[in-house]
C-alpha cells in the first residue's frame, strides 16, 4: 500500500474517439503530455491530421486514423491499427457525438432519432466491443464516456440529445457492472456547457448565451481543457477503484438547480 497519487500514462496507449478539435483534442493532448501514445480518431483525415500535429509539436506521440463510430468495421480497423502501431490499448475515450435536432421533440423526424442514437449511444458500444479483448489481453483497462448533464436534466431544444446522453449514463453504469470482473473500468464524465465547435450556436447567440450563463453559477461556458483532470485521474492508476461513476463538471450548474 502507498500513498503516492500517480497520474502519469507513461507505458500507456490511448484511443480518443471525436478526437479532431474540441473535448476530444484537449484530452488527447494531455494525454500525450502525460506519455501516453495517442490514437485519436474523427471522420476526417484531413482535420485528423491537423490535430496530430498539434500534438506532435508539444512532443508527443500520436496515430491519426479516420473513422466513423457508426461503422462496426471501421472502428474494427482503428482498433488494430493501435495494436499494430502500439501493441494494444489501455485507455479509451467514447465522445464522438452529434445533434442535428435543436427544438421540440415533436418536431424532430425519425431520422434524426436514429443518427444521434447510433452514433451518441451504439457508436460507444461499437467501441468498447471492440476495445474489450485487448483491454482482457493487457490485463484490464478503462473506458471513458461523455455524457452530458443532459443526460440527467432536460436541456431546452435539446431532447433526442438529452435522452441519447441519458442512455449513455447507463450504458456507463451496466458496462463497469459486467466488465469489473475483467479488470475494466468504466466511468462518465458529464460536462455542462463548453466552448466548442459544436455549440457555437448557442455562445454566437447573445441571447443564448446569456440564458445559459445565468444558469452557471460561476457564471460562464467552460474551455475544452477544463475537462483534461477529471479525464487524466480517471485514466490513470490513481483512479484505481473507481468505476460505474459520472462526473459532473459544469460549474455549479446542476447544483443551482436547487435555488
Amino acid at each position: 500500500m502507498t500513498n503516492e497519487i500517480n497520474f502519469n500514462l507513461e507505458g500507456m496507449v490511448a484511443l480518443v474517439t471525436g478526437a479532431s478539435r474540441g473535448i476530444g483534442l484537449a484530452i488527447a493532448a494531455a494525454y500525450a503530455a502525460a506519455g501516453a501514445k495517442v490514437v485519436i480518431s474523427s471522420r476526417k483525415q484531413e482535420a485528423l491530421d491537423a490535430a496530430a500535429m498539434q500534438i506532435r509539436g508539444a512532443g508527443g506521440e500520436v496515430l491519426p486514423v479516420a473513422a466513423h463510430t457508426g461503422d462496426s468495421e471501421a472502428v474494427r480497423k482503428v482498433v488494430q491499427r493501435a495494436v499494430e502501431a502500439y501493441g494494444g490499448i489501455d485507455i479509451l475515450v467514447n465522445n464522438a457525438a452529434t445533434n442535428p435536432h435543436f427544438g421540440p421533440l415533436l418536431t424532430s423526424e425519425e431520422s434524426q432519432w436514429a443518427k444521434i442514437l447510433d452514433v451518441n449511444i451504439t457508436g460507444y458500444f461499437r467501441t468498447v466491443q471492440a476495445c474489450a479483448p485487448v483491454f482482457k489481453q493487457r490485463g484490464g483497462g478503462c473506458v471513458i464516456n461523455m455524457a452530458s448533464v443532459a443526460g440527467r436534466d432536460y436541456q431546452p431544444g435539446m431532447g433526442i440529445y438529452s435522452v441519447s446522453k441519458a442512455g449513455v449514463i447507463m450504458l456507463t453504469q451496466a458496462l463497469a457492472v459486467e466488465l469489473a470482473a475483467d479488470n475494466i473500468r468504466v466511468n462518465a464524465i458529464a460536462p455542462g456547457f463548453i466552448k466548442t465547435q459544436f455549440s457555437r450556436l448557442l455562445w454566437e447567440t447573445p441571447e443564448l448565451y446569456a440564458r445559459i450563463t445565468a444558469m452557471i453559477p460561476m457564471g460562464r461556458m467552460a474551455l475544452p481543457e477544463e475537462l483534461t483532470g477529471i479525464a487524466l485521474y480517471l485514466a490513470s492508476d490513481a483512479a484505481s477503484f473507481t468505476t460505474g461513476a459520472v462526473f459532473y463538471v459544469d460549474g455549479g450548474q446542476l447544483a443551482g438547480r436547487c435555488f
